[in-house]
């Protein structure tokens, strides 16, 4: 029996133990592993190679994928996906571990209710917007990362009195930015799930400046649009110098934490064994610390939503 593993989206940590988990697992299964090269724009140009244990050798510790990964404007063409599909059929493949996000799981809904496929979709990005799941693979790297650059950067705030403004990632989920402003101490943090009461804050900021604060630290998603603005009111308002830093794609790379690799193995194990048991179009979740499926259309119509007690401890910080 034949099963392949693919990446789509924007990489993230944990891809490469997931990728390992895969290959291992399917050999202790008994089954035949394959590797799909680029995304979705590998499988239209048939980038299919049958994987084997060399192949995954040595990869925990490195971020990324070594499978690479795409963002394929093709696979949205009716002609491009029935390409795809005959490329499987010729590797006599009809089951898929599909690492990714929402708009990974968007294109395989769409393929999967074209074609006569089973799948089980991985929640791998580091927004950590996948509806039912906690954690998606590359969230806990993605944290750390940012979590050492602004113990940090907050050195520098304090050595030289000033502010400073970090974005974070996040295009329409505010998560990373939440989490690492409670974990960093943060004086600000605008996300897209919350509008800041930036009169209050002044307010706040100004009374403690006036009794001894030395420097301030924000917490910007990129989702919420504000990271100049935000300077400009620090500048202009609290009549403190600031920065911004934009810290962009490193929260995608790094080495894999012991979390990510530990939570690589178990999605993997329990998505090969859902394939095997009979034929599946799901996403596997992970939530209250339990893995389960879920249809791949309630993930497609559903938002994910920031826990309510996470959006509690930012209170002080948004207004």
């Amino acid at each position: 029996m034949a099963i392949a593993i693919m990446c789509s989206g924007g990489d993230s940590c944990g891809m490469n133990p997931a990728i390992k988990s895969f290959v291992d697992y399917c050999y202790e299964k008994e089954l035949e592993p394959y590797f799909i090269y680029e995304g979705y724009d590998g499988l239209i140009d048939n980038k299919i190679k049958k994987a084997k244990h060399k192949d995954v050798s040595g990869i925990l510790h490195l971020g990324g994928t070594i499978i690479k990964t795409s963002r394929s404007k093709r696979f949205l063409e009716e002609k491009y996906r029935k390409i795809a599909y005959e490329n499987l059929k010729s590797h006599n493949i009809d089951k898929l571990v599909v690492l990714g996000g929402n708009g990974t799981f968007r294109g395989l809904h769409t393929f999967a209710q074209e074609f006569d496929l089973s799948f089980v979709g991985i929640p791998a990005t580091i927004d950590n917007d996948i509806y039912g799941s906690d954690y998606a693979l590359g969230v806990d790297t993605a944290l750390n990362v940012i979590k050492s650059a602004l113990d940090d950067i907050r050195d520098t705030s304090f050595s030289l009195k000033r502010a400073f403004v970090v974005e974070t990632m996040g295009r329409n989920c505010g998560y990373l930015a939440a989490i690492s402003a409670i974990i960093s101490g943060a004086e600000i943090c605008m996300i897209p799930e919350i509008k800041t009461n930036l009169e209050s804050l002044e307010k706040k900021l100004k009374d403690e400046l006036k009794h001894g604060r030395e420097y301030i630290l924000a917490v910007v998603s990129e989702g919420a649009n504000q990271t100049d603005n935000l300077v400009s009111w620090i500048n202009d308002k609290l009549k403190m110098e600031s920065r911004s830093i934009v810290l962009g794609h490193i929260q995608r790379g790094g080495n894999p934490t012991v979390y990510e690799r530990l939570m690589a193995n178990e999605f993997m194990i329990y998505a090969i064994d859902e394939l095997l048991k009979e034929k599946t179009q799901s996403i596997i979740i992970y939530k209250n610390s339990k893995f389960k499926f879920i249809d791949i259309k309630k993930v497609m119509d559903k938002k994910q939503k920031i826990d309510k007690n996470i959006l509690k401890q930012l209170e002080k910080m948004t207004k």
